[in-house]
């Protein structure tokens, strides 16, 4: 999940909401290990304490995460996220 700044990158929260968005969702088309990729972004009208945008991506394997953590498509994705972001919070679970 991430919470996102009310304006950074020149931008509205609103507008990164969108572009984070797109960004992940392509993130499927070019790295094979994504199994699945889920982004939903919060509702403007709801709670400012909640975060902005939740991202669920499903993976074979661990060592398949690993891959894409790594992948240069995902760095780049990261790189725009980190600029426009004030927290993040993650879990890596098996079902």
């Amino acid at each position: 999940m991430f919470k996102l700044a009310e304006e950074a990158e020149g931008n509205p929260k609103a507008e990164n909401a969108l572009i984070v968005k797109e960004m992940l969702e392509s993130l499927q088309q070019v790295i094979p290990v994504i199994r699945k990729t889920e982004v939903i972004v919060q509702l403007a009208e709801t709670s400012s304490d909640n975060y902005d945008i939740l991202l669920v991506s499903d993976f074979e394997t661990p060592d398949d995460l690993k891959t894409y953590a790594v992948h240069p498509a995902h760095l780049k994705v990261g790189a725009f996220i980190a600029k426009v972001r004030t927290a993040r919070a993650v879990i890596d679970y098996n079902y």
